[in-house]
């Protein structure tokens, strides 16, 4: 896939509010500072359609843009550290979770993970909440550059395997990235279109 356009359309705290387009949704969401920003803008070609800061926990509203005029990326707030009272984390925690279970649109969820940690509990415990709710996600390993690899290899295999050793009978479907080097953009948008041209032939078989 090659991406044509890329503009913001809007932010907000509501599911009711966000666009009421049928255009298929992918959701991006992951623990603070893992590199989201940065991953979204090298996969639009633009150097701040999403917004990066040097402070974690920065995204604290539904984020949508309109990609070439055909689906929605949406950059959803951080998990796990934010800079923000317990009270506005339970609020984000609370539209975040309304999105994942009553956003039609959306069609995959994209859960970022840096590569070079372990695999912390509360990625899993999300990946889990995921799979329980029946929401379909992959797995975007994320900084690859920060390692040698065939450390990346280890990292990203010893991951998949703390999954199959817990909650996951199959690995789910997962990308190598680094925002640095572009690694991973074409399979990834490759990956999108792919789940595009389902979502279209369904429609049109519905219609």
């Amino acid at each position: 896939m090659k991406i044509t356009s890329a503009e913001f359309v809007m932010s907000n705290s509501s599911v009711a509010k966000c666009p009421k387009e049928a255009l298929p949704e992918y959701a991006f969401i992951g623990r603070s500072n893992v590199g989201k920003s940065s991953l979204i803008n090298m996969l639009v070609n633009q150097k701040s359609l999403a917004k990066t800061s040097g402070r974690p926990g920065k995204t604290q509203l539904i984020n949508h843009f309109k990609i070439n005029k055909n689906w929605f990326l949406v950059d959803l707030p951080g998990y796990g550290y934010a800079r923000v009272s317990k009270k506005d984390k339970k609020t984000f925690q609370k539209y975040i979770t309304e999105y994942f279970q009553k956003r039609k649109q959306l069609v995959c969820a994209f859960v970022l993970v840096d590569i070079r940690h372990e695999p912390q509990p509360i990625d899993l415990e999300f990946m889990e909440w995921l799979g329980t709710n029946g929401v379909p996600f992959a797995i975007i390993f994320t900084k690859a550059d920060k390692l040698k690899p065939g450390g990346t290899d280890r990292q990203v295999q010893n991951y998949i395997q703390v999954l199959l050793d817990t909650a996951w009978e199959e690995s789910p479907t997962y990308f190598i990235t680094s925002s640095t080097h572009r690694l991973g953009k074409e399979a990834l948008l490759d990956y999108i279109e792919k789940i595009n041209t389902q979502v279209n032939q369904n429609n049109s078989t519905l219609n």
